[in-house]
């Protein structure tokens, strides 16, 4: 139990700021960095050190060894001679053996004793054909240590020992991998100090992001985020300002739904309320009551009309936009439709009239396609004038399918064109009531057009009436079979 309350204190110790955790990890990274950074700067120093030191000591080994080779025997007279020749100071320590490895000469006051057995596996490695070099770095300074044979002929006939101590260019490398490490300190500290400082900086910008959603999931949807700059945060502000407009936008349009269809839902049923506690409370003849009886029939099937065009409404809302869609030719389309109309028409005497070219055909869905022409014919129907004309046409311009319906009727106002496609919006109210219309019809089309990727507008017709002008992508039958 110990052991876990442990691992819980250690893990609550890890700020929870995603932006302080990528502060700590990016300073790591830094600090990992700068520390092989000196790493390879002080190994690649000293390896150039070295160098140096090795090709001066093989240089000077080699001067003595050559300079004393070519004799059968060294001696202790033969080899001082060499030496007083080249110098003593040649290096801090030199050391001349025979071939058994007995000193012969060693340039310290203090050293070996003539004849004395020089106890160096330097001296028995070169003594043994092999030259030997091998360097120290060591509080600043360099000791460099080398050993080669004296030949005569092929044979070792004794070693020359050298030893340098050197603190000139081990100075140099010292303050240079100070002067590295200084560095390294000092960008160190500069990347903690930024990290912190862009840490707080983005964490205050986001928290100014996260304390908006309270308000918004509150119902506070008209909360704007006010945040500067150009990187991702302030898109993400921007974008999310433009969904909380949506919102805004969204729920407008809800409560004036609900409103709408709360008054336009009570008005048949305050009437058929009304005509029932009449039928009720008074005596009437069998005549009235069959009167008052068709009143609530009539209101009962307008009250179920409003109520399709409400699921329509709500179903059309909630199709996805990629359903499966087909080729749609036109001209079978207003066919249908007329077909069903026609009689409507005849009692008014309307005439149909279709001018739809045959290679009129878009991508949509058939249903929708039909429900469109439907609701657009019957309208201009219903608010056409006896005896007038209704006349639906589709022809191909460029890539697009131009589908228009246009009938003789009383028009629509200018100031009213903007508003027709709103749900329950009516240009004439009374007369709208009395035609069983409940500004649903309009709402409909304009949806189902958008989700088959058209669009619609309405123009004044000549000389009276009105044009509603839809526009698809044209999507021919051949590309299908492509």
């Amino acid at each position: 139990m110990a052991t876990i309350s442990k691992a819980k204190v250690r893990i609550k110790l890890l700020p929870s700021s995603s932006q302080a955790l990528n502060a700590i990890c990016y300073t790591l990274i830094i600090t990992v960095a700068l520390f092989f950074l000196n790493v390879y700067i002080a190994r690649n120093s000293r390896q150039m050190l070295f160098r140096a030191q090795y090709l001066a000591m093989q240089e000077k080994a080699q001067l003595i060894s050559s300079s004393m080779s070519g004799v059968e025997m060294l001696t202790t007279d033969s080899v001082a001679q060499v030496v007083n020749l080249l110098g003593e100071d040649i290096a801090t320590r030199l050391i001349v053996t025979d071939e058994a490895g007995r000193c012969l000469y060693d340039n310290v006051p203090d050293g070996l004793p003539a004849g004395s057995l020089v106890m160096l596996p330097e001296i028995y490695n070169a003594l043994s054909g092999k030259d030997v070099f091998h360097c120290t770095y060591s509080n600043g300074a360099t000791s460099s240590f080398c050993a080669v044979a004296v030949m005569y002929y092929d044979i070792p006939v004794g070693a020359v020992y050298l030893m340098d101590y050197e603190q000139e260019q081990s100075a140099v490398i010292a303050q240079t991998e100070s002067n590295v490490f200084k560095i390294s300190v000092v960008l160190e500290v500069v990347v903690v100090v930024f990290a912190a400082l862009f840490s707080l900086i983005f964490s205050r910008r986001m928290q100014t992001i996260l304390q908006s959603f309270p308000r918004i999931r509150a119902g506070d949807y008209g909360y704007k985020i006010k945040l500067g700059g150009n990187d991702e945060l302030t898109e993400l502000a921007t974008e999310f300002n433009k969904m909380t407009d949506k919102l805004v936008d969204y729920e407008e349009s809800r409560r004036r739904f609900v409103s709408d269809a709360s008054h336009e839902l009570k008005t048949p049923l305050a009437s058929i309320k009304l005509l029932a506690e009449t039928i009720l409370q008074n005596d009437l003849d069998k005549d009235t009551q069959q009167e008052f009886v068709s009143d609530i029939s009539n209101e009962a099937e307008r009250l179920n009309r409003m109520t399709q065009k409400l699921l329509l409404l709500s179903k059309t809302d909630s199709l996805r936009p990629d359903e499966d869609r087909e080729v749609v030719i036109l001209g079978y389309i207003v066919e249908r439709v007329f077909k069903m109309l026609r009689p409507v028409a005849a009692d008014r005497g309307i005439v149909l009239k279709c001018n739809v070219d045959l290679d009129c055909s878009v991508l949509a869905t058939e249903d929708d396609i039909y429900q469109i022409l439907f609701n657009l014919v019957e309208n201009a129907i219903k608010y056409n004038k006896d005896g007038g004309s209704v006349h639906v046409s589709a022809k191909l311009e460029h890539e697009d399918v131009i589908l228009t319906v246009r009938d003789t009727g009383v028009g629509i106002p200018e100031d009213a064109r903007n508003h027709i496609f709103e749900r329950f919006y009516r240009v004439d109210k009374a007369r709208s009531r009395e035609a069983g219309g409940a500004g649903l019809g309009l709402s409909i089309v304009h949806d189902m057009v958008e989700r088959n990727y058209g669009t619609i507008t309405v123009e004044p017709a000549e000389p009276c009436g009105s044009s509603f002008v839809l526009t698809f992508p044209y999507f021919g039958i051949e590309e299908v079979e492509e």
